[in-house]
This record gives C-alpha cells, sequence and structure tokens, in this order.
C-alpha cells in the first residue's frame, strides 16, 4: 500500500445520524422478533418517545417499526419459503397491493482484467471520502473508471474500514478526494435519482469468478432474495455454494452490488461483511421504498 497517500485524517470523520437510533432499534426487533416488542418497548429502549421514534423511524425507512419487523425477521423469512416461494417477496408482505414499479439502482459495469487484478492495484490511483448514509458512515472510493469500493462503518471505526477495503488493492496510491466521491454518495442513497438514463458506473476488481458471483447479485431485483445455492445454479457451478458464499462476502461494492439479497438456504439471512444489523437494515430500508412506490 502507497503508505503516505493513505491516511485518515479525523476532520473527514462526519457526524450523528438517523442510522444510531434506528440501529439500536433493529437490534432490539432482531432479539426479540418472536415477542413482537410494541412501540413503547422500543422507543424506551433508545430513550425516545413513541411518538418522536416512529417519525424517526419511518421517515428513515418508509416503515414503520412494526412494518420493519414483518419485513425481515428470520421467522417471516422461513414462512415465505414454506408457502412456496423460491424468492424472499418482501415487497408483498408490507401492504403493498401489488408489485408496482421496482425502482433500482440503474449501472453500468465493467470489470478489470484478470493482470490489473493480478497486480493487486498497482499503478491505480483509488480516491476515497467519508459520507453520512442511511446505513451509517460510507465510505466510497472512485477510480477514473467509476465507483470501485462501498463499504459501511460505525463512527469511530473509519480507520478500520479504510484498511479492510485498501487491503483488497494494496499496491494502488489513495488519495481522500471527498469531492471526487461526494456525487456518488449523493446519487447511490437517493432512489429519486436512480434513472435507466443516466447509469452509475462501476468497476469490479476481483477475479474471474467473484466477479461472475458479483454480476449475478446485479441481477437480483429489490425486495427479492437468493439463496448462495441457486446464484451458484445460476453461474454453472451447482456444486460451489460455499464459494459463491467467499465471494458474496468479498464483495466490495456494498449495496449498488446487492451482497445483501443473498441468503441462506433456509432462508436465513446469516452473515454479512459489514454486519448483520446493517443487512437488516437494507432489506427494510428497501422494503420501505417498494411500499412507498408501490
Amino acid at each position: 500500500m502507497n503508505a503516505p497517500t493513505a491516511i485518515l485524517r479525523e476532520e473527514i470523520t462526519p457526524q450523528g445520524c438517523d442510522y444510531e437510533i434506528v440501529r439500536r432499534v433493529i437490534e432490539k426487533i432482531s432479539l426479540d422478533y418472536r415477542d413482537q416488542p410494541s412501540l413503547e418497548t422500543l422507543a424506551a429502549e433508545v430513550g425516545e418517545t413513541p411518538t418522536a421514534l416512529q417519525k424517526l423511524f419511518t421517515r428513515w425507512a418508509g416503515l414503520s417499526p412494526k412494518g420493519f419487523l414483518q419485513a425481515v425477521t428470520l421467522d417471516h423469512a422461513r414462512r415465505l419459503l414454506d408457502s412456496g416461494l423460491p424468492l424472499l417477496e418482501t415487497a408483498f408482505e408490507v401492504g403493498m397491493s401489488g408489485p408496482g414499479r421496482l425502482h433500482d439502482l440503474f449501472i453500468t459495469h465493467e470489470a478489470m482484467s484478470p493482470g490489473d487484478y493480478k497486480s493487486r492495484g498497482a499503478g491505480l490511483t483509488i480516491r476515497y471520502g467519508y459520507h453520512l448514509s442511511p446505513f451509517g458512515v460510507a465510505l466510497i472510493m472512485v477510480t477514473d473508471r467509476g465507483l470501485a469500493g462501498l463499504s459501511f462503518n460505525d463512527a469511530g471505526r473509519e480507520r478500520e474500514a479504510f484498511e479492510d477495503m485498501a487491503g483488497r488493492w494494496p499496491n494502488a496510491t489513495y488519495v481522500e478526494d471527498m469531492a471526487a466521491t461526494a456525487p456518488y454518495a449523493a446519487r447511490i442513497f437517493d432512489p429519486a435519482r436512480w434513472r435507466a438514463e443516466d447509469p452509475l458506473r462501476i468497476v469490479m476488481i476481483g477475479t474471474d469468478f467473484q466477479i461472475s458471483v458479483w454480476d449475478a447479485l446485479l441481477k437480483i431485483p429489490m425486495g427479492k432474495a437468493v439463496s448462495y445455492s441457486a446464484i451458484a445454479a445460476g453461474i454453472g457451478a451447482p456444486k460451489a455454494s460455499r464459494a459463491v458464499g467467499a465471494a458474496v462476502g468479498a464483495n466490495p461494492i456494498s449495496f449498488v452490488v446487492p451482497c445483501h439479497r443473498a441468503v441462506g438456504k433456509s432462508g436465513a439471512l446469516t452473515g454479512y461483511h459489514w454486519g448483520l444489523t446493517r443487512k437488516r437494515a437494507i432489506l427494510g430500508w428497501e422494503a420501505g421504498q417498494l411500499s412507498k412506490n408501490g
């Protein structure tokens, strides 16, 4: 890694967002979903009034805490699978009369050549910046060819997030440049700016197998989820579920390449590189976006 240019300066760390309260509520829901915790119980957990929490959570997710619970609990996922659905069609389970228009990120993507990947980023300049997002602090990394990295972290863990991402391409030159990454942050997290006529450019930097898995993830619509085994079958490697799981976990462009839509064969949400609570948060947020547009 080019150490002189891979320095995090404290003053670029953004402070404060609704996600911290939302995260604590989601953790409570995740732990106690079988008890169906009331709004009053959830509000007491985070030191808010029920009215204030209802407004904050609904503004953030597009769903009430109760609607969110219905959308993403494991018990709910199992019911969907038991009913014979191969996908977790959360859009139908949050009160929608029909599928409506499915909003999703419209992107155009390309992959670096195998030689580029094997060089571990040598000769590549990656610009990075930290931005507030609906899911905590987002670290965004871009090249002159488009978005190359997006990860999430909680406030105070920015350096750890940077080291995790930069370690994937240790020979690259890293330049802090929030002016370069800000336009990406503005587009990625604003569904009103997801337009087919103005696609988001991304570049995938990985092995051929990883890129085939990430490309498969891009085909999963918002509001649905697919098992690792189904992804493996879809890319012509039906016996490679474990390798698919590893490639999903190594996805460097979180949210945009929707690794959060990959689940275990039983419907369990399983792990997520940036935390299972954040995976539930993203799925619930997406269910809220679908509900708004149903």
